[in-house]
């Protein structure tokens, strides 16, 4: 197990719907950290921004974006996660027919990859009329932490992030637009405090090709919803922090209040 995980969230102005510059760009930036970095957290859809064509930029998981991803963990000795646009070919879909996936991609330096689809479909913007939602949770284990990674609508719904599973850590990778921004920081910190876990929240920057300003606002805070890492409004740029489960453990453990969460479950 390692007690220190030291992570970075990469805000940026993503190009509409053009992947090949938005890699890039992440490229480049992940290039440039250091040594000591262990998970890298891009925002949701980072090769395209939040569109509802997926069908301009969808790729299959044996795409370019998917290899890309592994090929940076690799050779950076990292692990990396982001969102983006997926189709599949159902068996039960007639030739030719794709369904789309808000699908978060996470990438162990050894390559293996786990994914988790998009629960809550923003119905404001019509995601749920395009994008298929997800049903399973996913748990990575990663260097003895446990992460529960999860994509921007998913932070309003705090049953589904509840944290039944005695996660480390909590993702959230967004398309939060500025009007809304008072929200995002209100429930990363909430987020944090009600599941006494460390939480990274990753935005974007910029305006998108439907109007939409986004501020970024990234974030890091620790256990307590106490800000750990933190980016300015519309900065290009890291978050970084060093998270510590030793004293997430022992804070726990002194407080007791998840022992005293109630119990549910969720319909699928």
């Amino acid at each position: 197990m390692k007690n220190e995980l030291n992570i970075v969230g990469i805000q940026a102005d993503l190009v509409w719907e053009t992947p090949d510059k938005n890699l890039a760009f992440f490229e480049e930036k992940i290039n440039a950290l250091s040594k000591n970095v262990d998970l890298v957290v891009l925002p949701e859809m980072f090769t395209s921004g939040f569109t509802m064509h997926p069908e301009k930029v969808a790729e299959n998981m044996d795409g370019n974006t998917v290899s890309w991803m592994q090929k940076m963990a690799v050779e950076n000795d990292i692990a990396i996660c982001g969102s983006l646009v997926i189709y599949e070919r159902p068996f039960d879909c007639a030739q030719g027919d794709k369904k789309y996936y808000n699908r978060l991609v996470f990438v162990h330096p050894s390559a293996k990859i786990e994914t988790y689809n998009k629960r809550h479909s923003f119905t404001l913007a019509g995601e749920d009329k395009i994008y298929t939602s997800g049903t399973e949770k996913l748990i990575v284990n990663y260097k003895g932490w446990k992460i529960y990674p999860l994509i921007c609508y998913d932070l309003r719904f705090p049953i589904w992030a509840r944290n039944a599973e005695n996660y480390d850590l909590l993702i959230f990778m967004a398309n939060w637009p500025v009007t809304r921004i008072k929200a995002w920081d209100t429930l990363l910190k909430a987020r944090a405090i009600e599941n006494m876990s460390y939480v990274i929240g990753v935005n974007r920057t910029g305006k998108d090709a439907n109007s939409y300003v986004y501020s970024g606002n990234s974030l890091v805070v620790d256990f307590l919803g106490e800000e750990l890492s933190f980016l300015q409004n519309n900065e290009i740029g890291n978050i970084t922090a060093t998270l510590l489960k030793t004293d997430q453990d022992r804070i726990r453990k002194k407080m007791g209040f998840l022992n005293d969460m109630d119990t549910f479950s969720i319909d699928s």
